[in-house]
């Protein structure tokens, strides 16, 4: 039995239970990966984080991957004719960001950098239209992107003080690696399989992080606490996520699959103050919900009139807000993926 979904973006249509599960699994898996990282750099270096949560995630996918492009036939032929845009791809979405998250959080709270990380739809909207994008932006969306970038100022200001404005900013250029690497993605990997790229880019992001990860390496054996993240990052919020996320796209749809990405948030957030006894104040609560109404806002495409059709996919940036339909019989190309102004956040 489906259920409406609610109207997101001029987007609405039926979303059948499990889809409903699968989104709030979604919600959840990359909401947390926060916590797990100001847990994880409390005891290993930052090399030694991205190195865990890259190489635990590339050995869970390669062997699904490669079992893909034996079905599929000419999967790792096509990584091989992109391996430049592949390269930038998994710089902007891993190597950096993931470096410069792990960095910030030794010294800010994981719900405020989860709360910073949801300025990536109004920054998407931002470098799609300053790199090539054609599209009109309304009022509505001007408005939306003044109010977002006000939620973010408000949130910012008071750690821009001391060594914490350092780390303000690696969370700022984080959100500016995951808004640019979609457009990467979109615009010259749309042909690419979703599932060999990732391992590709997980396993080229471990590769990166090996020799300062060994040069860093612990030596004492982290606590059981410390351990249990670095696995989490790896399993759940990397290999596991992905491939709900996939799940996702197949049974919501690419528009409806990518809503989660205004709820992680507030999941880092809850999970923050919960386990970590983090402040909540109104300030939090304020920016969080200026950030959100921008991010909706500044996202909005207007629904298409009846009868038009479904709208398509287009490159990121484009705001075309129809779902795009996946074949069940066959993975889900990268533009399902990526082609959203608002991609998922990791």
């Amino acid at each position: 039995m489906a259920c409406r979904a609610d109207d997101v973006g001029g987007m609405r249509g039926a979303v059948s239970r499990k889809g409903w599960v699968l989104f709030a699994v979604m919600c959840l898996v990359w909401g947390i990966p926060y916590l797990f990282i100001k847990v994880a750099v409390g005891q290993v270096s930052v090399p030694v984080v991205v190195f865990a949560r890259t190489a635990i995630g590339a050995l869970i996918l390669l062997p699904l991957a490669i079992r893909s492009g034996r079905q599929g036939g000419g999967e790792l032929d096509a990584l091989r004719r992109h391996w430049r845009p592949l390269v930038a791809f998994a710089a902007l979405e891993i190597i950096i960001p993931w470096g410069l998250l792990s960095a910030a959080e030794r010294k800010l709270p994981s719900s405020l950098a989860g709360l910073l990380i949801a300025a990536v739809p109004i920054i998407s909207v931002v470098t799609a239209r300053l790199t090539g994008g054609t599209e009109r932006l309304s009022p509505r969306r001007w408005a939306g992107l003044v109010i977002g970038l006000a939620g973010v100022a408000v949130l910012a200001a008071p750690d821009l003080s001391g060594g914490s404005a350092v780390a303000v900013v690696e969370v700022l250029l984080v959100a500016f690696c995951y808004a640019t690497a979609p457009l990467i993605a979109a615009r010259k990997l749309a042909d690419v399989p979703a599932l060999p790229m990732t391992a590709a880019c997980l396993s080229l992001g471990a590769l990166v992080w090996l020799p300062p990860a060994l040069a860093t390496w612990p030596s004492r054996v982290p606590s059981g606490r410390a351990l249990g993240a670095l696995a989490a990052l790896g399993v759940i919020c990397t290999a596991f996520a992905f491939l709900v996320f996939l799940a996702l796209i197949r049974e919501a749809g690419t528009s409806r699959a990518m809503v989660f990405t205004y709820v992680n948030p507030a999941v880092a957030v809850a999970a923050g103050v919960a386990f970590l006894s983090e402040p909540f104040t109104v300030t939090i609560a304020a920016s969080f919900a200026l950030i959100l109404a921008g991010s909706l806002l500044a996202t909005w495409t207007a629904r298409a009139p009846a009868g038009s059709g479904p709208a398509g996919s287009g490159p990121a940036g484009s705001g075309s807000a129809g779902p795009e339909a996946v074949s069940r019989r066959r993975p889900p190309r990268l533009r399902s993926r990526s082609s959203d102004p608002a991609s998922p956040v990791r």
